[in-house]
């Protein structure tokens, strides 16, 4: 079977599906289309399946005419019928993998996924975990939901494997097309063949790997790496503060050592898909061994609680200017979680306004790139517009986001006073009404 797939691949005679299409699974099927495989995207949202198969682009990281020319190719569709699993080879699962509210990991969304491609895989298929998750999961939850509703036999009859998806969205060098990959499969053929696959999608490297729970854990370390030095950066930078010390003035004499050190910069938290999430995964499977990741927590805790912290400190600067922060109008520049993206997926920037309505401030946004948000029982539309008379309306600028298409020059001009939590506004030279994180 393994050779009888490997000419199909070489010959790029296999039909490619992927499940979920997202700011992950678009931008994989649309690779896969374009190197010249037939490929089929999956999902529940009829909104996107739609759009798809319009040729219309949703996500900042395809490019609309590949996306229009691959859709009129034939190369690409979109389906929210399952059942075409049955004319798949090669599945990758690119589906979200939240926390609840108990900030405990959801994978209700990989569960339901392997359940519906167990009811129409074929003999000989080929399916990928993408999705950021626990070490253990590909293992322990999948192959036993797909060889249950199968029938089949894992290593024998289908090929397994998980391969993290490496995304940074507004990334303007590394894509999907030109990011390494690596491969962790159930066995030495599945291995073999899922990295083959990657070799045609993709120009960067395919590292293998001896299983998929290395392949887990080292998109685990990946993220919570940068967790804990931001945690680090973080709490320095609150240190900094109380000693009258500038945090990123320090970051820079750093960062001048041209070994040993790599530079993390503070702000009001961490979001986005991965970072902020992948360590809750990792400390979670963790407590299964009874082993607490001390070090790791240390620095979510940090992490989380610097939305307050910078409602803190905006509180301390309305203070000082008389004002209670209770009735003050506060700008919130920025709720993408971060710079020139349209993504507000666990924006550190939210959860600011939601601090700050807590304490009944008066809060508006502005973000060129996120025109409105909703989250939970929260939805705001932002400002349309920013000019003189709407800076010199509000009492407070936090900038929360450092969007590089906003006119900072005309903010500090106009500003009664600018909290700046990210730095932006570092080229200004007259700095009298700003105060850094």
């Amino acid at each position: 079977m393994k050779e009888i797939l490997m000419s199909k691949i070489l010959e790029k005679e296999i039909v490619c599906g992927v499940i979920g299409l997202g700011y992950v699974g678009l931008p994989l099927a649309v690779e896969k289309a374009k190197a010249g495989f037939k490929t089929i995207g999956f999902d529940i949202q009829c909104e996107k399946v739609d759009l798809v198969n319009q040729g219309i682009n949703y996500i900042g990281d395809v490019v609309d005419e590949e996306l229009k020319q691959i859709v009129e190719s034939n190369l690409l569709s979109a389906t929210t019928d399952f059942s075409f699993i049955k004319d798949v080879d090669f599945v990758a699962i690119c589906v979200p993998t939240p926390l609840d509210e108990h900030q405990q990991p959801d994978i209700s969304f990989v569960k339901n996924s392997a359940l519906e491609i167990s009811k129409y895989m074929k003999m000989g298929c080929i399916v990928v975990l993408e999705s950021t998750t626990y070490p253990g999961t590909t293992e322990e939850l999948l192959k036993p939901i797909l060889e249950s509703g199968s029938g089949l036999i894992c290593g024998k009859d289908f090929f397994l494997g998980f391969s993290p998806e490496r995304v940074d969205p507004g990334n303007i060098i590394y894509k999907t097309k030109n990011t390494p990959k690596v491969v962790g499969a159930i066995g030495e053929d599945a291995s073999e063949i899922i990295s083959s696959i990657y070799r045609l999608i993709i120009d960067g490297d395919v590292k293998e790997v001896s299983s998929p729970a290395v392949a887990e854990m080292e998109k685990i370390l990946e993220n919570t790496y940068r967790n804990v030095n931001i945690g680090l950066v973080n709490e320095l930078a609150i240190l900094c503060n109380k000693m009258n010390i500038n945090i990123w003035e320090v970051i820079d004499a750093a960062k001048t050592k041209p070994y040993g050190y790599q530079a993390f910069y503070p702000g009001p938290g961490l979001g986005g898909h991965c970072i902020p999430l992948d360590p809750y995964y990792l400390s979670w499977k963790a407590r299964e061994y009874g082993f607490h990741t001390n070090m790791i927590e240390s620095s979510m805790i940090i992490n989380d609680k610097m939305p307050e912290y910078c409602v803190e400190r905006a509180m301390h600067i309305l203070n000082r200017m008389k004002k209670a922060i209770n009735g003050s109008k506060i700008l919130v520049l920025g709720v993408a979680y971060k710079q020139d993206i349209d993504d507000f997926r666990e924006s550190p920037s939210v959860r600011v306004i939601e601090e700050l309505l807590k304490v009944e401030a008066c809060v508006d946004y502005y973000d060129p790139w996120v025109d409105s948000f909703k989250k939970n029982n929260l939805s705001m539309n932002g400002l349309k517009e920013l000019n003189e008379l709407v800076i010199k309306n509000y009492d407070l600028v936090i900038v929360a986001t450092a969007h590089s298409n906003v006119d900072y020059k005309l903010i500090q001009e106009n500003a009664k006073f600018i909290f700046d939590t990210k730095n932006a506004m570092k080229n200004i030279c007259t700095r009298d009404n700003i105060e850094l994180l």
